[in-house]
């Protein structure tokens, strides 16, 4: 069954030959422009923050983005796009499962998700011995305010062996974390010759978030600051998943330093903190005025005198 093509770059706003650090600021606009937290169209910025976040996920991950790049050199060529035969839609027992509310698209889902695994269908060839049915997987898109604090979501799926969409309340727990698969017992391929059906895995990815990054439990953030707020000192405010955090910056604070804000990360397995590290970005002035040049040569001059 073909899928609709999603033109990722397009959703970005960015050109086909668009560098990383292009898509990458593409995407930071974009998403603190539609994160549901800040839109007052909390539905429609959902959807957008969605979409945003499913197109960076694959031009910013240099496979993804080449498999991507000859996927859509194919479809231009004519003929639609057709689910991998690896995918949830591949069939094999299973049947094509249509996903919705995971945060991810079908396209997505066949070229770059989950899929069946194991069970009824894989080699099982003409076998008249009661066989389980197949285990599927799902990616599901969690923010990191969700995984924090955990959540309730409504997924739904359609299989295509019938019309029927089937709908399910799940509840993503705090404190989950990337990679993390939620069960859905039963909800997998039906089983042959009366055994039980499979599973149904919803595989957490954490959705990429405009301010921080993730490493493990803690996360980072880029504080760009100016020359003179390095060598002088200076107080922030720095974005937090819990709002907002003064941070004192100590004079001579260096480039590339990090520091701590403690318990400001995300959960642990032991149900603590982790921490968010705040990393310093020091920005240079590309241009200058011919004022500012006569300050930075008095400057240069004072400091040369002072090395000696």
């Amino acid at each position: 069954m073909a899928v609709q093509f999603k033109d990722y770059y397009e959703t970005l706003g960015v050109t086909k030959t668009a560098t990383s650090d292009e898509i990458r600021k593409a995407f930071r606009k974009l998403a603190r422009q539609h994160h549901p937290d800040v839109s007052k169209d909390k539905k429609g910025a959902e959807e957008k923050f969605k979409s945003i976040n499913e197109a960076y996920e694959v031009l910013s991950d240099p496979e993804k983005r080449r498999k991507y790049d000859t996927l859509g050199a194919d479809w231009e060529r004519g003929g639609g796009f057709q689910p991998h035969p690896g995918g949830h839609g591949a069939g094999n027992g299973g049947g094509d499962f249509h996903f919705g509310g995971t945060g991810f698209s079908d396209f997505f889902e066949a070229f770059f998700g989950g899929g069946q695994r194991g069970g009824f269908g894989q080699g099982g060839g003409f076998s008249q011995q009661p066989q389980r049915g197949q285990d599927v997987e799902a990616d599901i898109m969690v923010t990191l305010e969700e995984a924090l604090h955990g959540s309730k979501r409504k997924i739904s799926f359609r299989r295509s062996e019938g019309s029927k969409t089937e709908t399910y309340d799940i509840r993503v727990p705090a404190g989950v974390r990337q990679g993390q698969r939620i069960r859905l017992a039963g909800q997998g391929g039906a089983g042959g010759h009366g055994a039980g059906a499979g599973d149904l895995f919803l595989r957490v990815k954490f959705a990429q978030h405009p301010d921080f990054q993730v490493e493990d439990s803690d996360l980072l953030h880029e504080l760009s600051l100016h020359p003179w707020q390095a060598v002088l000192g200076c107080e922030k405010y720095v974005p937090t998943l819990d709002g907002h955090a003064r941070l004192k910056i100590a004079p001579g604070t260096q480039n590339g330093q990090r520091l701590r804000l403690k318990k400001h990360g995300l959960m642990r397995e032991d149900k603590t903190r982790g921490d968010l590290y705040v990393v310093i970005d020091v920005v240079l002035p590309k241009e200058i005025t011919t004022k500012e040049r006569e300050l930075w040569e008095k400057l240069a001059a004072e400091s040369k005198d002072h090395a000696h």
